[in-house]
């Protein structure tokens, strides 16, 4: 199973669209603490839609103890734009742990620097651009590591 973490997210509908994304795509969502919200927020309700039921969420009170439930066995792929590795040129194994940062600052220099961290990744994007909506960015990179995997248990077509 991939997962999928968001550091300390800021914005509700973000981490409602990324639920959709972890029912959607059997990922697992993993949040960090704190978070900018609560779980009754309309925006995560309404942008997570009736997906939280269907939905594997992990919350972690911080930094280290996502770590120590992650152990040492893991690939964690960190996403900045302070890299020159393209997410896309990376092949993705089951039980690898992309991780994003906050909105709209990104993750901090002592998660980056992180010895625990595999690798930093990113996005290409025009120049002068920020950067893009964390959900979106999520959603890319999920959708790349999982058509890598071959969709493992998609939906047939019926």
């Amino acid at each position: 199973m991939l997962n999928f973490v968001f550091h300390e997210p800021k914005i509700p509908g973000n981490t409602g669209n990324a639920i959709r994304l972890a029912a959607c795509t059997g990922a697992r969502l993993h949040l960090i603490e704190p978070l900018a919200f609560n779980f009754d927020d309309a925006h995560l309700r309404r942008a997570g839609l009736d997906y939280h039921d269907l939905a594997d969420v992990v919350i972690h009170s911080n930094w280290e103890a996502a770590k120590e439930y992650f152990g040492n066995d893991r690939r964690i792929f960190a996403f900045t734009s302070h890299t020159e590795n393209n997410y896309a040129d990376e092949r993705y194994r089951d039980e690898d742990v992309l991780l994003f940062g906050t909105e709209p600052t990104g993750l901090p220099a002592d998660v980056l620097n992180d010895p625990f961290i595999t690798k930093h990744l990113r996005i290409p994007m025009l120049p002068g651009r920020r950067s893009l909506n964390l959900a979106n960015s999520a959603s890319i990179v999920v959708y790349e590591a999982w058509r890598q995997l071959n969709f493992i248990a998609a939906a047939d077509i019926s």
